[in-house]
């Protein structure tokens, strides 16, 4: 759990803080009359959180597709659906044995 403290205690405190968290893994948060302002964060847990924001902003799986098909023209769309076609087309299905 973050610890809570005041703008003014931060301001006296600064130095102390930040081998908290630099050190420490101490996440800190900020208030202005009890209100959360800001927070104090390792440099590597900013580098998570922002690695994880960019991830979180791209679709995944199924989403992404839908984004990709912008980038195709229509000659590449058919050229793609005729291959599906022509796979399903020779598919020979799975041999299935039913027993008596």
């Amino acid at each position: 759990m973050a610890k809570r403290i005041s703008a003014t205690q931060a301001k006296a405190q600064l130095s102390a803080l930040l081998s908290e968290v630099a050190y420490g893994g101490q996440h800190i948060i900020i208030e202005r009359r009890g209100k959360p302002l800001a927070a104090l964060v390792s440099v590597e847990d900013l580098e998570q959180f922002e690695q994880y924001r960019a991830n979180s902003a791209k679709p995944q799986g199924a989403l992404a597709l839908v984004g990709a098909w912008r980038d195709m023209d229509d000659a590449e769309l058919d050229a793609i659906i005729d291959e599906i076609y022509t796979q399903r087309e020779q598919d020979m299905g799975r041999p299935v044995e039913l027993e008596d």
